[in-house]
């Protein structure tokens, strides 16, 4: 890509000295036809970049909170979330109401979590008051064609979201010798 810039540079350089220097007007015959062929060749370089394809993911917030020693730490959801961007996922997280009051002794919304673990407000969810987050979790997964990381195995809502018996779909996870480890394969 470095190469057609610096053609497409310099013949841009040519072209202006063609017009602004007396008796180099000549020149624009050559500069014109360069700067056309490097911006085709910038055009080309970038439509062959390899995309980067977005591997969705959804955490349940309010299982993976509770992973380490079973107390409710939001760093825990931060270290998955981290672990899982530097693996190429693109992470949403959901969340119970209650999960603010657990983590901070007060309701969180989604703009404090957004905060907290550094994810894009739209990558997060707290559900409202009196309403079971996992409906939510389970109809993202599905709407994005993701998998679910959580230890819960979601039984109460098989029989309306039978992807959750697919092997795979549901990562576990949790700490071995104060480690991370998620069942990603």
């Amino acid at each position: 890509m470095n190469m057609p810039a610096g053609l497409l540079f310099v013949s841009l350089v040519a072209l202006c000295a063609a017009f602004a220097v007396p008796g180099w007007a000549d020149l624009a015959i050559l500069a014109v036809p360069c700067a056309l062929g490097a911006t085709v060749l910038l055009f080309r370089a970038r439509a062959a970049r390899p995309r980067r394809v977005l591997r969705h993911i959804v955490v349940d917030g309010s299982n993976v909170m509770h992973w380490r020693d079973n107390v409710a730490d939001i760093g825990v959801v931060r270290e998955v979330v981290l672990t899982l961007s530097s693996l190429g996922y693109s992470p949403g997280v959901a969340f119970d109401a209650n999960a603010g009051y657990l983590i901070s002794g007060k309701y969180m919304n989604e703009r404090a979590f957004s905060q907290i673990l550094g994810l894009p407000l739209d990558r997060i969810l707290v559900v409202g008051k009196g309403t079971p987050a996992d409906p939510a979790i389970l109809g993202a997964a599905r709407d994005l064609g993701a998998r679910i990381v959580s230890n819960d195995r979601y039984r109460d809502w098989a029989a309306d979201h039978p992807e959750v018996a697919t092997p795979g779909h549901l990562v576990r996870g949790g700490y071995r010798e104060g480690a991370l480890w998620l069942d990603l394969d």
